[in-house]
């Protein structure tokens, strides 16, 4: 019964001072942020496409992925910015699953989070240097943020965790922009919420440390669907859905009122190769009206080599997803290549 406690992990200064990134990290970062940041704070109209696996579960496909991602990102960087989603925390609806890299540096072995630190903050490493990207991750545990801190570029927060107090706070110490999601009930209200909280300053216990945050000014929203009383899925990518946000955010007083539509999950139902047509759909929505093109800065796409998902072991399949189905990258590099005519 109660808590065993296994072993003391290193604090992100430990691990960051082990694996430390260099002055040409640090510099491309730097660029990287700003013309991020440029796009929520409307100075620059280029699109983010925020594609990538659902989880990443092995480092070497990863960054194969990555760098077939820069091939096409070089092809189309004068009208959408490419973040590259690489999850290393996954939330699992039951509690049950592969919960990511952090837990499992190996999907087939038994957990061990002091290897899964060091694992991801690795990988986010290979994956700037040999891609050029700096990369997408959610934050599932807000205690783990620092860990990668110094590398990401965009962080989301899921639909489970968006109501949750720590979650808001620690958003509100970045200087990245997070998206928040709605919460599975899909209520705009609670989502724009945590977009409050998150620019907000605040004052809070985190890692045992009494501290203040200045307020991230590039929390926003992200819409990705939701599911009824009765489990069905729920659509909130329509035209009359982003009007609906648009007047909610002009009922408050935010900083740069921003939405990245999610093209799968609760939006798809799960249905993945939907997830084209709907990112069309947004687009034709965003092009038909100026205030919504000013709104919708970008999309959400899971993505991978091969489409579809497996299950754990048996015979693996090289860059197929171990958790909810992905594009295979054919399809995602048409796709991509649509974003950029259509923007």
């Amino acid at each position: 019964m109660g808590f065993e406690f296994l072993k003391k992990l290193p604090t992100p200064e430990e691990i960051r001072s082990l694996y430390p990134i260099d002055a040409e990290i640090q510099a491309l970062k730097t660029q990287r942020d700003e013309e991020i940041r440029d796009v929520f704070t409307g100075k620059s109209d280029k699109f983010l496409a925020i594609i990538g696996p659902c989880s990443a579960d092995n480092e070497d496909a990863v960054c194969d992925y990555l760098l077939r991602l820069r091939k096409v990102q070089e092809k189309i960087k004068d009208k959408v910015i490419i973040i590259p989603r690489v999850y290393t925390n996954k939330p699992r609806t039951t509690g049950e699953g592969y919960k990511g890299m952090v837990h499992q540096p190996d999907p087939e072995k038994k957990p061990d989070m002091l290897a899964g630190l060091v694992a991801i903050r690795k990988m986010h490493i290979r994956a700037i240097k040999e891609s050029g990207f700096t990369c997408a991750d959610e934050m599932l545990y807000p205690e783990n943020w620092r860990y990668l801190s110094d590398i990401l570029s965009y962080v989301a927060v899921g639909a489970r965790s968006v109501e949750d107090q720590q979650h808001r706070l620690t958003v509100s110490g970045m200087d990245i922009p997070a998206g928040m999601k709605n919460p599975t009930s899909g209520d705009f209200s609670v989502m724009l919420n945590s977009v409050t909280a998150a620019q907000g300053s605040h004052h809070f216990i985190y890692r045992s440390w009494e501290v203040k945050t200045s307020g991230n000014e590039l929390a926003h929203t992200i819409l990705r669907g939701a599911v009824n009383k009765h489990g069905e899925a729920i659509p909130n990518y329509h035209y009359e859905d982003l009007r609906l946000l648009l007047d909610k955010y002009q009922e408050r007083e935010l900083k740069n009122p921003s939405v990245i539509v999610d093209t799968n999950h609760s939006n798809s139902n799960k249905q993945y190769e939907q997830q084209i047509r709907i990112a069309k759909e947004v687009l034709h929505s965003r092009n038909s009206d100026p205030e919504l093109k000013t709104l919708v800065k970008g999309l959400m796409i899971e993505s991978y080599i091969e489409s579809g998902n497996q299950k754990i072991g048996g015979n693996h399949i090289y860059g197929k997803s171990i958790t909810d189905p992905c594009l295979g990258w054919e399809e995602s590099e048409r796709l991509l290549y649509s974003i950029a005519e259509m923007c």
